[in-house]
C-alpha cells in the first residue's frame, strides 16, 4: 500500500494483528510433535528393516524432519513482524490522537479525510489575529497528522516486505547452510554485527535452526533471531530442569542438601513455567527471550517490545536472590516502568530489558562483598554494546537501572568496563562501587538516584562509617579530634548515590520499604519513566 488514510489508521486494530501473529506462533508446537513423530517413525523402520531400501526410506525422513524443523523459526519470525507491525500501528494511533486533541484545543476542526480547518463556531473570521493563530496552528497539526499517518505507512510497508521475503523462501527453502567461520562467545558485539550482516535470511535460519544454543547468546545478533534461537530451545531447558529433578528424587531423604537442592528446582521449574507463559501471550507489548541459563540458580533476559526497533531501551538489573524462579516478578518490575513510559509517552516506542545474566547474592554474607557484581561486569558491558550494535535507525536512549545489589553491578560495570547507556538510575543502592558521579562514564546530569525514607538498605554503612560510629560512642575525644576521610553518606559499596554529594541527581521516593519502588502511586516509578523518557 502505497499510503494509509486518515480514516483507515483510525479504524485499525492493532491488537487483532498481534493475536495473528501469536496464532502463527502458537503452530511451532505442532510442528515440533510432526518431527518427533516422523524421529520415531525412522527409529522402528531402523529396528526392523535394512538393505538400500532402509537406506532410502531413513534418508527420505530424515529429510522431511528436516524441512519441518526449518519451517519453525519462520513462524516465529511471522509473530515477530506482526508484533512490530501492531507496536508501531499503536503508537502511529497514538499521534493521531494528540493531533487530533491539539486541533480541539487551536478552535481547529479535522474532516473524515484528515483535513483541517478553521472552526467558524469557535474562531470568527472578522477576529484577524485569532484567524491567524488558528492558521498557524492548523499547519502544525497538519503537520503531526502527515507524521502519523507516514508512521503508519512505514510500518506496513516493512511488515508486507518482510513478510514477501518469507513467502518466496517457502518456495526457494527456508535455509542454507552458512560459510564455515563463526564468532566465539564473548566476542566484540560490533564484530558479531558485522558478521551476522553478511548473511543471507536463508543462512541466518540455518543457523538459528542447527545452532540456535550459539545465535541464542551470541551480543550483537539482532533481538529477533536471538528470541528465534532461544524459544527452539525452551523444551531442551525444560527437559534439563526435569532431569535433575529426577535425579534428586531418587532417595532424597528429608532435610538434606539435596532435599534443598530439590525445592530450588521446583522453584526454577515454576519460574520457567511462568516465563514461557508470558512468552506465548498475545498481549502487548510481546517478549523477546534473549538468554536462559537453567543451571545454578538459573539465568535469564527477557525484552518486552523489541530493542531494535525502540526509541528508548531500558536495562533492569535485580539485585540478592533473583534467579529464574524469581524472573516473572522481575519482569513485572521492568513492565511497570514501561507501562508508565507509555502513558506519558504514547507516540513513542519504549521496551524493556530484564538483565539477569549474572550469579545474583543469595546469602548476607555473599552480598558484603562486591565479587559477584564484579564478575557480572564483563558480560553486562557486552550486552548494552549488543543493544549498540543491533539497533535499527537512530540510536535509542538507553538507560540502565540497578536495584540493590544490582547498582553495585551496574556502578561496576560502568566504572570498570564502561556501558553504553545515556543514563544510569540506581534505586534502594547499598553504594555502586563509586565515590562520585563522574567516575562512572555517562553524560554530566545524567546519573539518577532514589532511597526510600524507609528503605533498610540506609542501614548498610561502610565498614568504616560502622567503626567511626563504635569509637565516638567509647571515645567521644574522637569527634574533637575528627575522623579523616569520612562525610557520613558512606554505605557498604561506596557513598550513597541518592546523597546530593554524590554528584547525581535524585528523584523522590515514597515509604515501601526496600522493594516499592515499583509500587502504583509512588513517585519514584514515575520518576524511573522520566529518565528512560529523558524528560
Amino acid at each position: 500500500m502505497s499510503g494509509v488514510g486518515y480514516r483507515q489508521l483510525w479504524a485499525v486494530d492493532p491488537e487483532g494483528w498481534r493475536a495473528a501473529g501469536a496464532a502463527w506462533a502458537g503452530l511451532v508446537g505442532p510442528v515440533d510433535r510432526r518431527v518427533g513423530g516422523l524421529r520415531a517413525s525412522g527409529g522402528r523402520l531402523r529396528g526392523g528393516w535394512s538393505g538400500a531400501a532402509s537406506a532410502a526410506a531413513d534418508a527420505r525422513l530424515a529429510g522431511l524432519r528436516d524441512e519441518l524443523a526449518s519451517v519453525a523459526p519462520a513462524l516465529i519470525e511471522v509473530d515477530q513482524v506482526l508484533a512490530e507491525l501492531a507496536g508501531r500501528l499503536t503508537v502511529a494511533k497514538a499521534r493521531l490522537a494528540e493531533a487530533v486533541a491539539q486541533a480541539d484545543a487551536a478552535g481547529l476542526l479535522v474532516d473524515r479525510s484528515g483535513g483541517v480547518r478553521v472552526d467558524p463556531a469557535r474562531v470568527r473570521p472578522t477576529d484577524r489575529a485569532a484567524a491567524a493563530a488558528a492558521g498557524m496552528a492548523a499547519a502544525g497539526v497538519a503537520a503531526a497528522l502527515r507524521a502519523a499517518l507516514d508512521g503508519a505507512a512505514v510500518a506496513d510497508r516493512v511488515a508486507a516486505d518482510r513478510l514477501d521475503e518469507l513467502a518466496r523462501a517457502a518456495g526457494t527453502g527456508w535455509a542454507s547452510p552458512p560459510p564455515p567461520g563463526r564468532p566465539a562467545l564473548g566476542a566484540a558485539p560490533a564484530l558479531v554485527s558485522a558478521w551476522w550482516s553478511g548473511l543471507t535470511p536463508a543462512q541466518r535460519r540455518w543457523l538459528i535452526g542447527r545452532e540456535p544454543a550459539l545465535v541464542g547468546r551470541l551480543d550483537g545478533v539482532p533481538v529477533a533471531a536471538r528470541d528465534q534461537a532461544n524459544r527452539l530451545r525452551l523444551d531442551v531447558w525444560r527437559a534439563e530442569l526435569l532431569a535433575e529433578r529426577r535425579r534428586l528424587l531418587s532417595g532424597v531423604p528429608p532435610g538434606t542438601l539435596a532435599s534443598i537442592r530439590l525445592r530450588g528446582v521446583a522453584g526454577r521449574l515454576a519460574g520457567l513455567d511462568a516465563l514461557v507463559g508470558r512468552l506465548t501471550a498475545d498481549g502487548a507489548p510481546r517478549a523477546y527471550l534473549l538468554g536462559l541459563d537453567p543451571a545454578g540458580e538459573g539465568r535469564v533476559v527477557v525484552a518486552l517490545g523489541d530493542p531494535d526497533h525502540a526509541d528508548r531501551v531500558l536495562t533492569y538489573v535485580p539485585g540478592m536472590t533473583a534467579g529464574l524462579n524469581d524472573a516473572p516478578g522481575e519482569l513485572g518490575r521492568a513492565a511497570r516502568v514501561l507501562d508508565r513510559c507509555a502513558a506519558l509517552a504514547p507516540g513513542e516506542r519504549s521496551a524493556a530489558v530484564l538483565w539477569l545474566d549474572y550469579d545474583a547474592p543469595d546469602f548476607l554474607t555473599e552480598a558484603a562483598s562486591a565479587g559477584q557484581a564484579r564478575d557480572a561486569g564483563p558480560a553486562l558491558h557486552r550486552f548494552q554494546e549488543g543493544l549498540r550494535a543491533s539497533h535499527e535507525g537512530p540510536p535509542a536512549r538507553q538507560t540502565v537501572l540497578g536495584h540493590s545489589y544490582g547498582s553495585l553491578v551496574v556502578g561496576v560495570a560502568a566504572r570498570e568496563h564502561g556501558l553504553a547507556a545515556d543514563a544510569l538510575v540506581f534505586v534502594g543502592s547499598p553504594g555502586v562501587g563509586a565515590s562520585h558521579a563522574a567516575e562512572l562514564g555517562v553524560p554530566p546530569g545524567e546519573v539518577w538516584a532514589s532511597s526510600a525514607p524507609d528503605d533498610v538498605i540506609r542501614a548498610a554503612q561502610s565498614p568504616d562509617e560502622l567503626a567511626r560510629r563504635a569509637l565516638l560512642r567509647t571515645a567521644p575525644l574522637a569527634a574533637v579530634l575528627g575522623w579523616p576521610g569520612r562525610t557520613g553518606h558512606e554505605l557498604w559499596f561506596g557513598h550513597d548515590p541518592s546523597d546530593p554529594g554524590f554528584g547525581g541527581r535524585v528523584f523522590g521516593s515514597g515509604r515501601g520499604g526496600h522493594t516499592g519502588y515499583w509500587d502504583p502511586g509512588n513517585p519514584a516509578l514515575d520518576g524511573m519513566a522520566r529518565v528512560v523518557l529523558g524528560r
